[in-house]
């Protein structure tokens, strides 16, 4: 057996605070993805050539050019432990938009979807998520940088709404 090759990385943590709760968050962000998780899975096995996926895939994209795939609601199990606190997790992405980067590196599909993290703070809430870019491209690799970025562009707009 060979031993593992290490690739070392940097992730970018962004943070976007708002005055408004984490359910006002959370809505706003339904809102714009979705509030049902898409079988994104069951799409891919239900059609067979790209041009009927991508059809069906775009019927589930929200307003903001991503659907939603899974929630995990940390708060709920975290009072458990004796932390009060809001923590959601929110797992978003559009594969029209990911087979832009998968097809330059398909390891990019390690973070492809994205994920976001809904914090109740003092006076607020939060939204954070890891700038895909700085994961997803860990080599010289320019097609792929311009399509992360373009992923980190779209991400942005969405927070920016979602916390507004």
């Amino acid at each position: 057996m060979s031993e593992p090759q290490e690739i070392p990385f940097t992730g970018v943590r962004l943070r976007y605070a708002s005055t408004a709760s984490v359910d006002v968050l959370a809505s706003a962000l339904y809102a714009a993805v979705g509030s049902h998780p898409v079988p994104i899975d069951d799409i891919a096995r239900r059609f067979e050539d790209w041009d009927s996926y991508e059809r069906e895939v775009q019927s589930h994209v929200g307003p903001s050019g991503f659907m939603l795939f899974a929630t995990f609601d940390h708060g709920g199990w975290i009072a458990k432990a004796g932390i009060d606190r809001q923590v959601l997790r929110v797992v978003i992405g559009n594969p029209l938009i990911a087979i832009t980067m998968l097809r330059h590196d398909v390891t990019a599909g390690l973070f492809a979807p994205v994920e976001l993290l809904l914090t109740s703070e003092d006076g607020g809430s939060a939204l954070t998520y890891v700038r895909p870019s700085s994961l997803m491209v860990v080599q010289k690799n320019p097609p792929l940088l311009a399509a992360a970025q373009a992923l980190d562009a779209k991400l942005a707009e969405l927070a920016e709404s979602v916390t507004g």
